[in-house]
């Protein structure tokens, strides 16, 4: 006989309800996506205990009768100014116990939570043909944007544009926080990530300055991670750059986080020239990353060139899903 499920809100998960919550995430994702890494329990309490950049957290445990935690949610409430009318869902399920309304459930009680706190749109993502994509298609979810998830042996790449020269460009590089001569360049470079193709996501605008540069550096740090950046320099400008985080407790695959270049600096092949001195980057001061995950909207078709020109190759496909609010 199936056990009832109780959905409780947690102000502050204890050490037993992070372990629990750990162990729901790694089940499903070794059921869900087999040879995928599971996070370490590491890497998941700096995720539970630390935010993101402006904005906070709600957190939601499933339990049976018995106390066994078997399912969880997380809403991401963003506060910036750009992106206030915004929640961002992750929610897991243990195989042992789907298909009894626990996801339902932690939907229900997470979708009520961000009308309460006055947001129009509810954000997640689901690996194409998962349990969590079968899940929001049999939901009132859009699918708004289709990313292909990509994936680089470092040891196999073609680096060899690194070596191209680009008169009147130089490289910097720093790791964790930009340099202080750098932060307002940096922050004004960062503006060009404003024009990434996002389908139909109703995501907003992030406007960056030095301090939300050097804010975000603090996240970060503040969770264990390494944070690589490369950067293009025309003089006092920067041209474009290229961020590589890897998590704490890492010991093999490094995650690709932004890489723009600035409208008047583009068609000069910046892009592919960063990211080739990155990937020589990793070898040199991280040797035991083997590999870098990415993913590329689908109709973002320069950066995925410059990816399998580097030797990326196709992981999986990855849907961004949304669950409007307004009005509901």
């Amino acid at each position: 006989m199936s056990q009832q499920i109780h959905i409780a809100p947690v102000a502050w998960l204890s050490a037993e309800q992070t372990a629990a919550w750990h162990t729901v995430v790694s089940a499903a994702v070794e059921h869900d996506l087999p040879g995928r890494p599971t996070p370490s329990p590491k890497q998941v309490h700096a995720q539970l205990t630390t935010a993101g950049l402006d904005s906070r957290r709600l957190f939601w445990l499933a339990t049976e009768t018995d106390g066994r935690v078997v399912g969880v949610a997380g809403l991401r409430l963003f506060t910036s100014s750009g992106q206030d009318h915004l929640a961002e869902l992750e929610l897991h399920v243990h195989p042992d116990a789907r298909r009894r309304g626990v996801g339902t459930q932690l939907l229900s009680t997470a979708a009520f939570a961000a009308r309460v706190e006055g947001r129009r749109s509810v954000l997640t993502t689901a690996t194409d043909g998962t349990a969590g994509d079968a899940f929001c298609t049999g939901r009132d979810f859009r699918r708004v944007l289709t990313l292909h998830q990509l994936l680089l042996s470092v040891g196999e790449a073609d680096d060899s544009a690194a070596d191209i020269e680009h008169p009147g460009y130089t490289l910097a590089g720093w790791t964790g926080t930009v340099p202080e001569h750098l932060a307002d360049t940096f922050a004004a470079a960062k503006n060009a990530m404003n024009d990434m193709p996002t389908g139909d996501m109703d995501y907003g605008r992030v406007s960056w300055d030095a301090d939300r540069v050097r804010s975000m550096a603090g996240v970060l740090a503040d969770r264990g991670d390494t944070l690589l950046t490369l950067a293009a320099l025309d003089g006092g400008a920067m041209g474009g750059y290229t961020e590589i985080v890897i998590r704490a407790g890492e010991t093999r695959r490094a995650l690709q986080y932004d890489t723009a270049v600035v409208p008047a600096h583009r068609g000069h092949g910046l892009g592919l020239w960063l990211k080739a001195a990155m990937v020589r980057t990793l070898k040199d001061t991280h040797p035991g990353i083997v590999e870098i995950e990415t993913d590329n909207a689908d109709d973002n078709t320069h950066m995925l060139a410059v990816n399998r020109r580097l030797g990326f190759r196709a992981d999986r496909i990855v849907h961004e899903y949304q669950l409007d609010l307004a009005g509901a």
